[in-house]
């Protein structure tokens, strides 16, 4: 479907933040179904706030993408030192020490996820960055850290209304939260579980998947979880984002039934018509 994101304000652009920004990152091939946000900033309708902790790595997001986006070298956290877990690959490195008996069980993992290193480093609470303020989406995958990251950005889960977060189903790194840890705190910030936009999954040795060698018979290991500022109490919005959050449910995942409904919160407040028009043009749009 063709975005819809021209129902924004002229003025109006989505804020966007991606933690655990990597322009290297390979997206492609596994089970993890990634969504593309970036005709949104090309088009001038959003702006990219990024999080790399590799200044490699960050200053190529900064070369790439340019002003307005921004981009920080920061580990996020508590606030506290911490360690880091570098690994043989750059995108399995975590501040959770790689839980090596689990990883080993599973075909073509603990490969990916050797330690090599262990650097102390410094991390900086979400709501200590000054240069954040009003956030709409929430990008966030960074190998176990995810919850100790939201659980230090109240301000920033107050105006953000979208999340898409990596959550775990087995302790891939040793004592790091589980998706029922993230789900209980995410619900007690006004936050619904909406949809798994993609899984990662490994079959357990010897046993391989012949279709889909690094793919899983049944075995879940982490997922893309996507949750939703509370769709039972969207009265709570301002109109701006409701209007934000119909743009995110539309061009991002393709939830046209949830973006129909937020819409139709707005009309009833404005006596508007956004659902009517936008159901209409789905059907032409679709057809």
């Amino acid at each position: 479907m063709s975005s819809i994101a021209s129902i924004l304000p002229a003025e109006a652009r989505l804020s966007i933040l991606d933690i655990g920004a990597s322009f290297l990152a390979d997206k492609s091939g596994g089970d993890d179904a990634e969504f593309d946000y970036n005709p949104l900033i090309e088009s001038g309708k959003a702006r990219l706030i990024g999080f790399e902790p590799d200044p490699v790595e960050c200053q190529k997001l900064r070369d790439h993408y340019g002003p307005p986006n921004q981009f920080f070298e920061k580990f996020l956290g508590d606030g506290s030192p911490a360690k880091f877990h570098q690994t043989n690959w750059a995108l399995t490195g975590s501040l959770f020490e790689p839980n090596r008996p689990l990883l080993e069980l599973f075909d073509s993992l603990h490969e990916c996820t050797t330690l090599v290193g262990i650097h102390p480093v410094t991390t900086t609470r979400l709501d200590d960055i000054e240069e954040l303020d009003d956030v709409d989406f929430i990008k966030i995958d960074v190998q176990g850290s995810e919850l100790p990251i939201l659980m230090n950005a109240t301000r920033i889960l107050q105006s953000a209304v979208m999340i898409q977060i990596e959550v775990a189903f087995v302790e891939a790194y040793k004592g790091q939260p589980m998706f029922s840890d993230v789900d209980a705190f995410l619900r007690s910030r006004q936050f619904q579980f909406h949809t798994f936009l993609g899984y990662q999954g490994r079959s357990f040795k010897p046993i391989r998947n012949s279709e889909n060698p690094l793919g899983a018979f049944n075995q879940w290991l982490s997922g893309e979880a996507c949750y939703v500022k509370d769709w039972m109490h969207l009265a709570k919005l301002p109109d701006i984002k409701l209007l934000k959050l119909a743009v995110l449910l539309h061009d991002l995942i393709g939830s046209y039934d949830l973006a129909h409904l937020v819409m139709s919160e707005l009309d009833r407040r404005l006596d508007s018509n956004y659902a009517s028009e936008y159901a209409k043009w789905m059907a032409e749009d679709g057809s």
